[in-house]
């Protein structure tokens, strides 16, 4: 029977790709993301899309409205919005703690808020028993990004996944973050990634390959899917070996 899926940051990357595996499958598919142009060319066929901010509490408003006209019920949740901060503003000013508060505001809001807000606001259209909540986290939580800033907020949704996941257990709904290794065709990494960077990430693989956004958004189904019921407040690592589970 066909499901009910709802996917931000549907346009690109991984949430495209996890956009194409469900409406593959005969689900209903709603994309989300701030660029309507970029949604609609997405070309999942069957597919919704509907442009929002989803760091801005209205525009979430406007999303929830949305889910209860044209679809009621919402059986699985995919959050794959967010990123590091490439294709924002930077801070503008040479103060360096002012470009400081920049990055990790913006990561927070991007990475963190866009999935507690679109949670919370879709919370009593999840489907009972069988909804599913997932949300997309990455190695960086497990061993810092950098700046920290980027790291620091996808580590932040561990402790609300598992505070969820006891939440809405009861309604038979499960909680769970997928967190990816190195990803190729995405557009995460801008027109920084240099040769020798993707050479060290590759190299710190068990099977000696960089991860494609199919690696990941075929765990994202399979959690999706009935036979995996009973997992719930977990941290799935899918990352060729890079980083060990915990």
């Amino acid at each position: 029977m066909a499901r009910n899926v709802v996917i931000s940051g549907g346009g690109t990357g991984i949430g495209l790709a996890a956009a194409r595996a469900f409406a593959a499958g005969g689900d209903q598919v709603l994309l989300l993301g701030r660029r309507a142009e970029v949604l609609e060319k997405a070309g999942v066929p069957g597919a919704r899309t509907y442009a929002a901010d989803l760091t801005e509490p209205a525009d979430v408003r406007g999303v929830a409205g949305f889910v209860e006209r044209e679809f009621g019920a919402v059986d699985v949740l995919v959050h794959s919005a967010g990123g590091n901060g490439l294709l924002e503003p930077d801070a503008g000013r040479d103060d360096p703690l002012e470009a400081v508060a920049h990055s990790w505001t913006v990561n927070f809001r991007l990475n963190t808020l866009t999935a507690v807000l679109l949670t919370e606001a879709l919370k009593p259209r999840l489907a009972e028993p069988g909804g599913r909540v997932l949300f997309l986290g990455s190695i960086a939580a497990y061993r810092g990004s950098g700046s920290g800033a980027y790291a620091a907020a996808k580590a932040g949704l561990h402790p609300y996944a598992h505070d969820l996941a006891r939440q809405l257990g009861p309604r038979g709904i499960t909680v769970n973050v997928v967190a990816p290794g190195y990803v190729e065709d995405t557009e995460f990494f801008g027109d920084a990634m240099s040769e020798e960077r993707r050479a060290r990430l590759v190299e710190e693989t068990s099977n000696g390959r960089a991860g494609t956004p199919g690696d990941v958004v075929e765990t994202l189904h399979w959690l999706a899917s009935p036979g995996a019921g009973h997992i719930t407040s977990q941290i799935i690592q899918v990352n060729g070996g890079a980083e060990r589970g915990h």
